[in-house]
């Protein structure tokens, strides 16, 4: 059954600056804290920086909690081109073990892949105890891109859409705890970060062919996510909306709804004391790389 509302994760719902917090005590006094902490209505640098440090030491505490009992977590992230998913999985996984955070990125499908079963290619990367799978784009290009760009046929469309929640309800069955987000730019925005793209060298390859042919079929695009939450945004597997507009309060909400999401504690560990080194005989370490070869210092 579906749900029949979006969830909504915003600003007000799970992140507030210190400034706000204030502000609903008491009337600020001359300028506001939020104007120090916001330029142009955006988040500033200082202010998520402080913000981001605190969550990504609530992801380490998620971490151990996950390792210790065990859990397996799916992250699936999907959204608009540009919409800032890669920014939010670096934000996310910046501070934590790549053995236990894994990201799973996967390119077209090979002939073979077109071959199996859709999901099959999918399912391999599937956590094991105490690992969190985050799916940069996941089956839901079915729904999506493919949908949109003609790379599926209509009857192999109408299955997935028919499937998958049925497929998701066996995957939280299973055990695994599964979380969808929906990360929206508005279309001024999205056009703004292409052009940005463009001209510079660090992010021009984030510029596709597939992301310039997609610039121009946004309301294609929007027809198929509304398609797409209709048929698959369900009590037991809920998609949340995101609203990326601003990247850096964004990516804090998200990280907050992941913790919220996923039930924890911090997880005791004993303090560690650094044994002393022997003294006596010690070996020479420097002497075996003497007139070998060494990166030219240029900093």
């Amino acid at each position: 059954m579906n749900s029949g509302a979006l969830r909504v994760v915003t600003a007000t719902s799970l992140f507030r600056p210190a400034s706000q917090q204030a502000s609903v005590m008491k009337k600020p006094k001359g300028k506001s804290e939020k104007k120090s902490s916001e330029k142009n209505g955006k988040m500033k640098q200082k202010a998520y920086e402080k913000a981001l440090k605190k969550l990504q030491a609530g992801l380490c505490n998620l971490q151990d909690w996950v390792k210790t009992k065990g859990l397996r977590v799916i992250i699936v992230f999907e959204g608009r081109d540009a919409a800032g998913k890669g920014g939010t999985i670096k934000a996310l996984t910046e501070r934590v073990s790549p053995r236990v955070y894994r990201v799973v990125a996967l390119p077209a499908p090979t002939e073979r892949q077109k071959s199996q079963m859709f999901m099959q290619r999918y399912i391999q990367y599937f956590p094991a105890a105490g690992e969190i799978i985050i799916f940069d784009r996941s089956w839901y290009n079915r729904a999506g891109v493919e949908r949109v760009m003609g790379f599926v046929e209509k009857p192999q469309y109408e299955r997935f859409m028919k499937l998958c929640p049925a497929f998701e309800y066996y995957m939280i069955e299973s055990g695994i705890i599964l979380i969808k987000i929906w990360l929206e730019v508005e279309k001024k925005e999205q056009e703004k970060r292409f052009a940005a793209r463009i001209d510079d060298p660090m992010r021009q390859w984030k510029l596709s062919p597939m992301d310039v042919e997609s610039y121009t079929r946004w309301d294609d695009y929007s027809k198929a996510r509304d398609a797409m939450f209709k048929a698959t945004d369900t009590e037991y597997a809920p998609w949340h909306v995101v609203r990326s507009n601003d990247k850096r309060k964004a990516r804090l909400n998200i990280i907050s709804h992941i913790l919220d999401t996923i039930p924890h504690k911090k997880v005791k560990r004993e303090k560690v004391k650094l044994p002393g080194r022997p003294e006596h005989n010690r070996y020479d370490d420097q002497a075996g790389l003497k007139d070998r070869r060494f990166v030219e210092e240029r900093y």
